[in-house]
């Protein structure tokens, strides 16, 4: 599965490219692409397992239990 998020009133240079890949034993890969003229740095996240993905929701939860409603974050999350 390929989205392509395009804005026709943004320059082509602040858009981004969403990819996310399934297949095999790969439940979800990310890849984040900073392309420049001369270079290329890459961010990659491969998980084989949806355990992974559940275990955050559950730390999500304990951080959220008696917290009034708000705006939380993962971040909010990781930091405690």
């Amino acid at each position: 599965m390929i989205l392509i998020f395009a804005y026709s009133d943004v320059p082509r240079k602040q858009i981004v490219d969403i990819a996310d890949s399934l297949g095999g034993s790969i439940v979800g890969e990310h890849e984040v692409i900073f392309a420049g003229p001369d270079e290329v740095i890459e961010f990659k996240h491969t998980a084989y397992s949806k355990a992974v993905f559940g275990k955050g929701a559950v730390e999500a939860a304990k951080f959220l239990a008696g917290k009034p409603a708000g705006r939380y974050d993962m971040a909010d999350v990781i930091e405690g």
